[in-house]
């Protein structure tokens, strides 16, 4: 086996090709138009298509409505008024009494309680979040939130 040395290590035979020397001639068969042609957009000095650009037909970007930002997890959240919790003939109220009810969705994963109509009567919540004014409700109404 022959041992190599660090001195005499080279890359592996076409491994390295030689830069493209453009506009030096004619006999490189790169000369004088460098390889760009004649004239026009891509034989300037930066002249590039802009991305999108139709040849000045109104670009698709531009001929499609603005529809606005819609939330990717929209259908996992929702709210509920005090109101719905006052009509629900249960007590101890989560998440599966909700979507049971028919009052959230069924994909729905995170209730909050937001202090919208009136509660009368006692309930508990479990793993519903409720806004500072819901609380306060429900707790004057003998209930709790944990």
């Amino acid at each position: 086996m022959e041992i190599t040395q660090l001195n005499t290590l080279q890359p592996a035979e076409g491994a390295k090709h030689a830069r493209r020397r453009v506009g030096r001639g004619t006999g490189s068969g790169l000369g004088k138009t460098s390889g760009r042609g004649h004239k026009g957009l891509k034989a300037r000095s930066g002249g590039k298509v802009a991305v999108g650009f139709e040849g000045g037909q109104m670009p698709l970007q531009r001929r499609l409505p603005k529809r606005g930002f819609r939330p990717m997890g929209r259908h996992l959240r929702a709210e509920v008024r005090l109101s719905d919790l006052d009509r629900l003939p249960i007590d101890e109220i989560d998440v599966q009494v909700l979507k049971q009810a028919g009052i959230v969705g069924h994909l729905v994963r995170h209730v909050k309680v937001i202090k919208s109509g009136e509660i009368s009567r006692k309930v508990t919540l479990r793993g519903l979040a409720a806004t500072a004014g819901a609380k306060a409700a429900i707790e004057a109404a003998g209930g709790s939130v944990e």
